[in-house]
C-alpha cells in the first residue's frame, strides 16, 4: 500500500498545447537520477495514482515531472491544471532501474526517448557521474514536431559544459526541421543515420543503450539493436540495452 506525501506547486510550465511540467516542494526520501515517483489527485472520492519520472537531479531543492494530456484520462488533465499553491500527492519513494548504477561499463552511452520519455534522462545527465564515466554521451529526443523539442535551453547548457562529450540528436517525424532527422528513432539506426549525426558508432562491444518513450520504440529499436548482437541487460544477464517498468 502507498504511503503518500503532500507536494505544493510552486511553478507550472506549459511547452505546447499537452505537454506541461510542474515544479514542486515534498518531503520526499532522498532518490538516484532516472527514478519515477507515483503521483496522484483525489477525483470522485478515489485517489487516482499514476507514474511520473523525476527530471530533477537528486541535489535540486525543487521536484519536477514533465508529462503530456491524456486525452479522456482522468489525472493529467486535472494535473496540468493545477497553478503555484495548489497541492498533489506522490508516493514516499522513488522506484526505478533506469539509473546509473545498474548500467555496466561501456565507452558510449546512448540515451533515446520519445516524447516526455527525455525527462529521465536530463535527471541523469544533471549529475556529476555520466562525465566520468562516458567517453561521450549521446542523447536522442524523438517528436512529432519541433515545438516538442522542449528543454533545449537545459540541453544547451549542457552541451556549453560538457562539449563534445554530449552529442545532442533531435528527431522530427512530421515536420522538416534544419539539423533534425526526419525519421523515427529504430528507422535511423538501421540506416546508419543516428550514428552518422551523432559522430559515434553504435555496437555491442562500446555501447550502452538506454530507451525510454512508447513501447512501439522500444520494441522496434530493441529488434533493431538484436541485428547488431545486442541484447537487454539483466543482473543475471549483462546486456547492452536497459528500459524501464514502471507498474
Amino acid at each position: 500500500m502507498t504511503d503518500w506525501l503532500q507536494g505544493t506547486i510552486i511553478e507550472r510550465r506549459q511547452w505546447t498545447d499537452d505537454l506541461f511540467s510542474l515544479r514542486f516542494e515534498a518531503p520526499l526520501a532522498e532518490f538516484k537520477a532516472g527514478q519515477f515517483v507515483r503521483i496522484a489527485m483525489d477525483i470522485d472520492g478515489e485517489r487516482v495514482g499514476r507514474p511520473y519520472s523525476l527530471v530533477n537531479a537528486p541535489h535540486e531543492p525543487l521536484l519536477e515531472i514533465y508529462f503530456n494530456i491524456v486525452k479522456g484520462g482522468p489525472l493529467s488533465p486535472r494535473l496540468a491544471a493545477l497553478e503555484p499553491g495548489a497541492t498533489l500527492w506522490l508516493s514516499n519513494t522513488a522506484n526505478g532501474f533506469m539509473i546509473l548504477d545498474e548500467i555496466p561499463e561501456a565507452r558510449y552511452l546512448w540515451l533515446l526517448a520519445t516524447g516526455t520519455g527525455i525527462g529521465p534522462f536530463l535527471s541523469i545527465l544533471k549529475t556529476a557521474t555520466p562525465w566520468t564515466r562516458f567517453e561521450r554521451i549521446v542523447l536522442g529526443h524523438s517528436v512529432q514536431y519541433a515545438s516538442e523539442l522542449t528543454y533545449r535551453e537545459l540541453i544547451e547548457s549542457l552541451r556549453t559544459t560538457h562539449g563534445e562529450q554530449l552529442h545532442y540528436v533531435p528527431l522530427v517525424t512530421r515536420e522538416t526541421v534544419s539539423g533534425a532527422l526526419s525519421q523515427r528513432i529504430p528507422t535511423t539506426i538501421a540506416s546508419g543515420e543516428l550514428e552518422a549525426l551523432a559522430d559515434t558508432p553504435l555496437a555491442a562491444d562500446n555501447s550502452h543503450v538506454v530507451l525510454c518513450g512508447n513501447s512501439a520504440m522500444i520494441t522496434d529499436v530493441t529488434e533493431e539493436l538484436a541485428r547488431r548482437e545486442m541484447r537487454r541487460h539483466r543482473r543475471r544477464e549483462p546486456g547492452h540495452i536497459t528500459t524501464e517498468k514502471y507498474h
